[in-house]
């Protein structure tokens, strides 16, 4: 609903960048001024920006819905830097014209000069954006847990989280990770949710990615836990739109998980070779739109011998202290992307204890993950596409 309330915002702010651009295209060549010009621009420009309610709409056939979702998405970034670098040149022009009293700043060159410097820049960052997001970095983190575990002085853990497989993530990006994952020979894989991205049928070859999954190598298996994009939901520019539970869960998202040999744990706890637990957590989020009760941390390890050591998955980063006070040694999860894009790194602070990286909560480890993948704006700024490695010490 909020996203209708929103709409006219956004057609004033598409109409005050294209009157923007016209200016500016204006200035810098007579042919760009002419009537025929700027009608093929304005209907190529609609087209573009009212992809994300166009693929939002048309669903048939499948390859223009895939079409217009990937532009909106492409577009979703790009827009939103051309309206944060336009906004801050007029603000500039403003205060150089009004404030400080430049006159040089009245002449048309400079107005053109400015509109140089705007396109330079929105698309330097809209491209680095893009292929940033694609490169995957190895983050690591050495941790203790004070318990003895038999045989046993240590566990390496890679981090997933995120990966948002549809229309920005396919089978390449998954042979990436993968490749990553390989690399550092891990004990334990654990992924913290949003595999998918909110519709199953955006990923193109599910069966593809299966076979690459199920090559991960990593002594004591896969695990996962959902996350709040794990469902089938109609979605328009981040907004969600309510509809039935049973229409929501999609039963082919964990036949993708069982074809990719990952154990799915919903509130669920497993004892590894009888030396630790993991106990992966239900979605807070996921939980709440299909009616389902998540446990309490302190419920899920009220049965666990605490004297081994817990690790928990968890999607979104809540109920630090809890899961402490639970007995959890370490809690593992991602969700924020760590903001995606600027200035997004920036406000995610505001939001969560620990938006990205390592905290410690009384004796638990907490390390969150900005995710192997994006979701919405196809690209990152200011932050990293990464899986986590966790070098996990016990007491000898």
């Amino acid at each position: 609903m909020l996203a209708i309330y929103l709409a006219p915002l956004y057609v004033l702010i598409n109409l005050y960048l294209l009157r923007w651009m016209y200016l500016w295209m204006g200035s810098c060549h007579s042919i760009l001024r002419t009537l025929a010009f700027r009608i093929i621009f304005a209907i190529a420009y609609t087209l573009v920006s009212t992809s994300l309610l166009s693929g939002f709409l048309i669903k048939k056939p499948a390859w223009l819905h895939r079409i217009l979702k990937i532009i909106g998405n492409y577009f979703l970034g790009i827009f939103l830097y051309v309206l944060m670098i336009i906004l801050v040149a007029d603000i500039g022009r403003l205060l150089f014209k009004y404030v400080f009293r430049f006159s040089w700043i009245r002449l048309p060159l400079a107005f053109t000069l400015t509109g140089a410097v705007c396109s330079i820049l929105i698309i330097t960052i809209s491209i680095f954006g893009i292929f940033h997001a694609k490169k995957i970095k190895v983050s690591s983190y050495n941790v203790t847990v004070d318990k003895t575990v038999p045989d046993t002085d240590s566990l390496k853990i890679v981090l997933l989280a995120d990966t948002h497989f549809g229309y920005n993530a396919g089978a390449i990006h998954a042979q990436k990770i993968v490749n990553k994952i390989n690399q550092q020979n891990p004990d334990l894989v654990c992924i913290a949710g949003d595999i998918f991205d909110n519709e199953f049928d955006a990923i193109r070859e599910p069966e593809e990615i299966e076979k690459i999954l199920q090559t991960i190598h990593s002594r004591y298996g896969v695990y996962a836990c959902w996350g709040n994009h794990d469902l089938n939901e109609p979605i328009l520019a981040g907004f969600t739109f309510n509809q039935n539970a049973n229409d929501i869960s999609d039963p082919r998202m964990k036949e993708f998980l069982q074809k990719s040999n990952i154990h799915l744990l919903e509130d669920e706890s497993v004892l590894i070779n009888n030396k630790f637990y993991i106990v992966g957590r239900k979605d807070a989020s996921l939980s709440e739109k299909i009616g389902e009760i998540r446990q309490t941390p302190k419920q899920l390890t009220s049965s666990l011998d605490k004297n081994k050591p817990v690790i928990f998955i968890d999607h979104q980063p809540k109920e630090l202290q809890e899961l402490a006070d639970a007995g959890a040694d370490l809690d593992l999860c991602g969700h924020t992307h760590d903001g995606q894009i600027f200035p997004g790194n920036i406000t995610i602070r505001f939001l969560w204890e620990n938006p990205c990286g390592y905290l410690k909560k009384d004796t638990m480890h907490n390390i969150v993950t900005s995710g192997a993948g994006v979701w919405g704006p196809a690209m990152r700024i200011g932050t990293d596409s990464e899986i986590c490695v966790i070098n996990v010490s016990f007491q000898s």
